[in-house]
């Protein structure tokens, strides 16, 4: 049965409005994945199949989707940035809004949609305030095997990093990476369903969503000169089958 949801999320961060708005409109590929830039104007296509239904950089930007096609109930998927100046303009201040309807196990969909939108909020405040908003380099996002949709299954992938029970967010660290590779980075969040590590030259973040029933989920931001998503990719994603062999 399709239910109505609205998620709303405010917070303030390190960097000017015109860096926020290029980042949830241009530059998304920094924080969340990839995305055709949106057609400049109220009426134009926004991202994913949605229409632009509000534009006015860079204070306001509205996309919404309606009878998403493959659903045969009414669907509806609205996403709403508001951004004011903070600090004579050297700051800003932001408000999000996800809201529409959810058609199927609206509970378990909205509790991950909640959680979701908290990690990659964070990630965008630590793309703007830590990588200066810059060009991502190569994106690369999958999942794990079947196996990792096991409770524990997260568990696990905090173990195979070589961080303790008790690694808290903010500690820096050596995590085990691909082929053993210890890399330098701070744990930027971590809570039981999402981790990120910040290296010095990306965001990677783990996604716990065994927790609602599917595979274990990786995304590597990778902002290093040359960097190759392909090569993230094969990586991470034999590190990950090998976390659940």
């Amino acid at each position: 049965m399709s239910k109505e949801f609205e998620i709303a999320r405010e917070f303030e961060v390190d960097a000017t409005p015109e860096q926020v708005w290029d980042a949830v409109t241009h530059n998304t590929g920094g924080w969340l994945w990839p995305e055709e830039p949106p057609e400049p104007r109220v009426g134009g296509k926004g991202a994913m199949g949605s229409t632009v239904t509000a534009w006015d950089p860079p204070h306001r930007y509205v996309n919404r989707t309606e009878d998403v096609e493959g659903i045969s109930e009414q669907t509806l998927n609205q996403l709403d940035y508001t951004i004011e100046p903070r600090d004579e303009g050297r700051r800003a201040w932001v408000r999000y809004v996800h809201s529409g309807i959810l058609v199927d196990d609206w509970d378990n969909q909205y509790d991950a949609a909640g959680r979701h939108t908290d990690f990659y909020l964070h990630t965008l405040r630590q793309f703007l305030t830590r990588f200066g908003g810059r060009p991502v380099v190569a994106f690369t996002t999958f999942d794990g095997p079947e196996a990792s949709k096991a409770p524990d299954a997260f568990d696990a992938v905090g173990r195979a990093l070589g961080l303790g029970d008790d690694t808290a967010e903010g500690a820096r660290v050596q995590a085990r990476g691909p082929e053993g590779q210890l890399l330098d980075a701070v744990v930027d969040f971590r809570n039981p369903y999402f981790l990120g590590l910040r290296t010095e030259d990306a965001l990677i973040r783990f996604f716990g969503r065994n927790h609602w029933g599917y595979p274990v989920g990786i995304s590597v931001h990778d902002f290093a000169p040359g960097a190759d998503a392909k090569a993230d990719e094969t990586a991470w994603q034999g590190w990950l089958n090998s976390v659940f062999a």
